[in-house]
C-alpha cells in the first residue's frame, strides 16, 4: 500500500539526542489503522520510506492521533532536510 503526504519536519525534543519526525495527516492515519495488520511494537507498521533521492526501510508509529516517520540523520543530511522544512514522503506500507 503506498501513501503519500506533505509534512513539516518536527523536533521530538524529549530525549537528549533530538529525533526528527513527518507527521502523517490524521485522517489518513485513523483509516490505515482502521486495516488489518499484524501486530508490532508500540503499533507501529513496517515501511520503506523514500524521500528525494533517499530510500530506506524503517517504521512508522502511532503517536497520539497520528502516525509518525523517524527521519534518520543520514537522510536528513543526504536531502538537505531541516526542521521546519516541508517535506514530500512517499510511503510503502510493507505490513498490510
Amino acid at each position: 500500500m503506498r501513501i503519500e503526504f506533505e509534512s513539516v519536519v518536527t523536533r521530538w525534543e524529549k530525549r537528549v539526542d533530538s529525533w526528527f519526525f513527518a507527521t502523517m495527516p490524521e485522517e489518513l492515519s485513523v483509516e490505515l489503522r482502521e486495516l488489518p495488520s499484524p501486530p508490532r511494537g508500540f503499533g507501529s507498521l513496517r515501511v520503506q520510506a523514500p524521500i528525494g533521492a533517499s530510500i530506506w526501510n524503517t517504521s512508522i508509529f502511532f503517536d497520539g492521533g497520528a502516525f509518525v516517520l523517524p527521519l534518520k540523520k543520514e537522510i536528513r543530511a543526504a536531502q538537505g532536510i531541516d526542521e521546519g522544512d516541508v517535506v514530500l514522503v512517499d510511503l510503502d506500507v510493507i505490513d498490510l
